[in-house]
């Protein structure tokens, strides 16, 4: 007798036949974008594919859209803008605008002002963006390195994304290109930004988007985060879904179905199950095993997967050791809003920017970063704004508005979170209000996210981290996440992990998840 399951199609669930994904040649943990991308490539190679989402309502882990404050009022959960939408190696061979995704950017990408009207503005028309970066001289500055960056960007991108260590793109770039970006990355953010610009206004620029992950503006070999999210901005921008992330989601479904692969959601795994040093199988949380007939890719934090999904039987003590010594990043604190109208900032170009960097100064980022890690929650805290509805009215009813905020903040506080979340909401509301006069009277609701929810919606944001584990120098590259299982395989025959905790990390680029499937598409055939 056939049993029924939950598989997605588009926006709507459905039932399917279990025939149809009875002994898959691999099962895909997690549906976030890196688990999508792998059942997308693993079947256009020809592998059976199931792809098995512990959420019983969507898909897509962080990259999902819901109603979180009031009806009619669509907000991104987790990734809301894509500087790699158009750029990523992995977006390009499935071709997303084919699969029906439509891209839409605002006149600015990111906008960075000040109480003292100071400001800067990244843009894609470079003439523009030196027009309203702090300064003449600065913005003649950064002309010049968006300039060399269009140059090297396809090389750099291939380098720097692609599986560690990139022998093929690195000598594309030529030695004096290496050498520059190099130079520039060993530094810190903060040392960068000196070194480039002159005006306050210019140089909280970089090291603001460094903050997007947990990299201070005065942690060396932190330049690199901050260079990338800049300097793709004036590429390809901070390009905005129309309908939501969701729709990113619902085109990577789309196609994986189009190649033969099944979703199911409602599938908790609870175990993998190991025979003879090989991933075999998986086991449900309801009891039901899922047999697996050539290998399992998890797109999983990477201590769940070595301390949780696995029997400590099956993994090294070394590695159980250093799962229960990883450092994630930042926790982080997420407001989503519901607005009557555009927020009234005073600064102009702010109403034209898709996103909105709150910060005073260099030295305002170095203080909120030593908050965060001293596990105080800071009283002028770093924000990143999302305006999606400025670039896709479709977010919000007729005339209204979505606003997308987050900062990052110690995991856990003392006190805890039940008692801390609704202050620190009206803190970041305050701040807002601050540079936008009128703000607070145009919220006609919220929503509001600590760390233990947005790990409690989702087990792979360990304390709110929302990159995959720290940024920090010592654990990425061949550290990513543990040397020696830094190219996607795991001490088991046939397990491989694709998820943001292996390089190149977070960011909704894809890249984690093709190129393990490119790993294992290789060694499973």
């Amino acid at each position: 007798m056939e049993r029924e399951l939950r598989c997605w199609r588009g926006r709507a669930s459905i039932r399917c036949s279990l025939a149809l994904v009875r002994d898959p040649d691999v099962i895909v943990i997690g549906s976030g974008p890196n688990g999508l991308v792998a059942a997308n490539i693993l079947a256009r190679r020809g592998f059976r594919v199931l792809l098995v989402e512990a959420n019983a309502k969507r898909p897509g882990g962080a990259l999902g859209s819901e109603e979180l404050t009031l009806p009619g009022f669509v907000h991104d959960v987790g990734a809301a803008f894509f500087p790699f939408a158009k750029t990523s190696p992995a977006f390009r061979e499935l071709d997303l605008e084919q699969a029906g995704v439509k891209w839409s950017n605002l006149r600015f990408e990111s906008c960075h002002p000040a109480l003292d009207g100071s400001y800067a503005c990244i843009a894609r028309d470079r003439e523009l963006g030196a027009q309203h970066f702090g300064s003449p001289r600065d913005g003649e500055a950064w002309r010049k390195l968006a300039a060399f960056h269009a140059r090297t960007e396809p090389d750099l991108l291939a380098m720097l994304l692609g599986p560690f260590p990139s022998l093929t793109s690195a000598p594309r770039l030529g030695l004096r290109n290496l050498f520059k970006l190099a130079r520039s990355f060993a530094r810190s953010s903060g040392s960068l930004a000196r070194s480039l610009f002159q005006s306050e206004a210019a140089r909280r620029v970089l090291p603001s988007l460094g903050l997007h992950v947990d990299v201070g503006p005065d942690d060396w070999f932190g330049a690199a985060v901050s260079y990338i999210l800049g300097l793709t901005a004036s590429t390809g921008g901070y390009a905005v879904p129309a309908g939501g992330a969701q729709s990113i989601t619902n085109a990577l479904v789309t196609m994986l179905e189009g190649c033969g692969g099944r979703l199911r959601l409602g599938a908790r795994v609870k175990r993998i199950v190991v025979r003879q040093g090989r991933a075999v199988a998986v086991l449900l949380e309801d009891g039901e095993e899922l047999r697996a007939l050539r290998g399992v890719v998890a797109d999983t934090a990477a201590p769940n997967l070595y301390l949780k999904l696995l029997e400590p039987a099956n993994v090294p003590r070394w590695l159980v050791r250093r799962m229960l010594g990883f450092r994630q990043g930042f926790g982080t604190f997420k407001v989503d809003y519901a607005l009557s109208e555009p927020v009234p900032w005073s600064l102009a170009v702010a109403r034209e920017s898709a996103v909105v960097h709150v910060t005073e100064s260099l030295r305002d980022l170095g203080r909120f970063t030593r908050d965060v890690r001293e596990g105080r929650l800071p009283e002028e805290p770093y924000l990143v704004v999302g305006q999606q509805s400025l670039a896709d009215p479709r977010r919000a009813p007729n005339g209204r508005h979505t606003l997308y905020c987050y900062s990052h903040v110690p995991s856990q506080i003392a006190g805890g979170w039940a008692q801390q979340r609704e202050s620190f909401a009206d803190r970041v509301s305050e701040r807002l209000e601050g540079l936008a006069p009128g703000f607070k009277a145009t919220v006609l609701a919220r929503a509001v996210s600590s760390p233990l929810e947005l790990e409690a919606g989702n087990a792979n944001l360990i304390g709110g981290d929302l990159g995959g584990g720290t940024n920090a120098w010592h654990q990425q590259l061949l550290f990513r996440p543990v040397f020696p299982y830094f190219r996607y395989r795991t001490p088991l025959k046939g397990l491989y992990l694709c998820s943001s905790y292996t390089h190149p990390g977070g960011g909704v680029h894809g890249m984690c998840g093709y190129n393990a499937a490119l790993t294992a598409a290789r060694e499973l055939a």
